[in-house]
């Protein structure tokens, strides 16, 4: 039996992994407390934690988890930045769910941007209470229009293709091309310069931090709508909050937030939010925030479920311990080692 302290857990996960726990020899752990420092200790005992993108799993973590005797880190996401990858080297294997379900996220971004530029959100506000007048509900056509796509995975190529069936023109910037796709590459600065709508669809790096800025906000057309499904610390909120006020940026849509850490996934209705500036974003007409809730979808759960359960058994039960989805440090190829996954990262 495979022991796993399952962290931050919440009512749409238990029905996916409870029923994989059983066909596959799984004792899961489930913890509504997130993992951190001062929770670690609730893995001693487990052979693994299964964790989400607002775990903190740091060197200090991961030297508890190590020194309990814990062998693997399961991420249920894609996303990776919240785990010292570099600390976890030598002492605790690290394994994430690289895609579930592209086309919920990339059709999420989609029904962001519509719902913005086309005031459905505040239609709907407005219907409820019987009121049907028309006034400050003009929005713009897709159709024609250039969208800017920065990062051209699999999510960032569903959405491309999603703009091409609105007739809109894409451009798009990625540090590694998808080669023979088609796909109209610009640099950044030519992407910033064109675009009408700005979607991002690239993971957090140290090189892609606080890639939308103030200068880069400087460089973008007025009335550009940014988009971001991926990961907040892509945008410099601070730097966006006055791109809005000062009437550069047109719209923003936002499915994730930098210090999104203690306030998503959680209900906050009866609290006042010490964040003054994911308030005040809140706050604005032409902001619409939606709580990481992009991946959300029936078929993503079950595929997300079904992964990190292949993940750990194949860790555990195969001879060679080898898993396919395993993140390596040692070669600096961290989502594509050069071992060609012919074998364990150490």
């Amino acid at each position: 039996m495979i022991k796993v302290a399952f962290y931050d857990t919440k009512a749409y996960d238990k029905p996916s992994f409870e029923h994989l726990a059983a066909e596959n020899d799984i004792e899961f752990k489930f913890l509504e407390t997130k993992l951190n420092e001062d929770t670690a200790a609730l893995a001693d005992g487990c052979d693994a934690v299964c964790v989400f993108v607002n775990d903190t799993v740091n060197a200090s973590v991961i030297e508890k988890l190590y020194n309990s005797g814990v062998k693997l880190i399961a991420l249920r996401s894609a996303g990776y930045n919240n785990v010292d990858v570099r600390a976890a080297f030598g002492k605790i294997h690290v394994v994430h769910v690289p895609q579930y379900s592209p086309y919920a996220v990339a059709e999420h971004a989609m029904a962001l941007l519509l719902t913005s530029i086309r005031r459905i959100h505040k239609s709907y506000n407005r219907t409820r209470e019987y009121n049907f007048s028309l006034g400050g509900l003009t929005g713009f056509n897709l159709h024609g229009k250039t969208a800017g796509v920065i990062g051209t995975g699999r999510i960032g190529r569903i959405f491309i293709d999603i703009c091409r069936g609105f007739g809109m023109n894409v451009i798009a910037y990625d540090l590694f091309p998808a080669a023979d796709s088609g796909i109209d590459y610009v640099s950044l600065d030519e992407l910033f310069e064109r675009s009408d709508i700005i979607s991002l669809h690239c993971p957090l790096t140290d090189d892609t931090t606080h890639l939308i800025n103030s200068d880069a906000i400087d460089k973008m057309k007025k009335g550009v709508v940014i988009v971001n499904t991926s990961r907040g610390g892509l945008i410099d909120a601070e730097a966006l909050l006055h791109g809005i006020k000062s009437r550069k940026i047109g719209a923003a849509c936002l499915d994730v937030y930098e210090e999104e850490a203690n306030v998503f996934f959680e209900d906050r209705s009866g609290h006042i939010l010490n964040d003054d500036l994911l308030s005040m974003l809140i706050s604005l007409p032409n902001v619409i925030v939606t709580s990481h809730q992009a991946f959300l979808t029936d078929e993503a759960l079950h595929n997300i479920a079904e992964t990190t359960v292949s993940n750990i058994t194949s860790f555990f039960n195969n001879d060679d311990g080898m898993c396919n989805n395993e993140l390596c440090y040692r070669c600096g190829h961290i989502e594509h080692c050069k071992k060609q996954r012919k074998q364990r990262c150490f």
